[in-house]
């Protein structure tokens, strides 16, 4: 069995969706709280990687964002990992203040009723 941490794939190795997005999962680096989930293109991704800050592709504004641009909470970058097909991320970062836009510290503070 190969550790999961020490194998990698190149960007080029990446599987977009049809649309040209592949889902991210944001986590707190220190307490693996989920924090978001969003959506990369090759551009955002490539900007995530280049100021270790998260950059995402807005679905419903069809636009590049960088989180925190307006509310200051940026998310400083820690590590970025792959699923084992190539088709997912999961984001570890340092957030700085609340990830979500209603301030709330993650964008998973509901709970489904029964």
């Amino acid at each position: 069995m190969t550790d999961a941490l020490t194998t990698s794939l190149s960007l080029a190795e990446l599987k977009f969706d049809a649309q040209g997005l592949i889902p991210a999962i944001v986590q707190d680096a220190k307490t693996f709280q989920v924090l978001t989930l969003a959506y990369m293109n090759r551009e955002s991704l490539s900007r995530t990687i280049e100021t270790q800050e998260t950059w995402f592709w807005s679905r419903s504004r069809q636009q590049l964002w960088h989180k925190g641009e307006t509310s200051g909470h940026t998310q400083r970058v820690q590590e970025i990992r792959l699923d084992c097909d190539g088709d997912a991320l999961v984001v570890l970062v340092e957030p700085q203040g609340p990830a979500c836009h209603t301030g709330e510290q993650t964008c998973f503070y509901r709970r489904l009723e029964k």
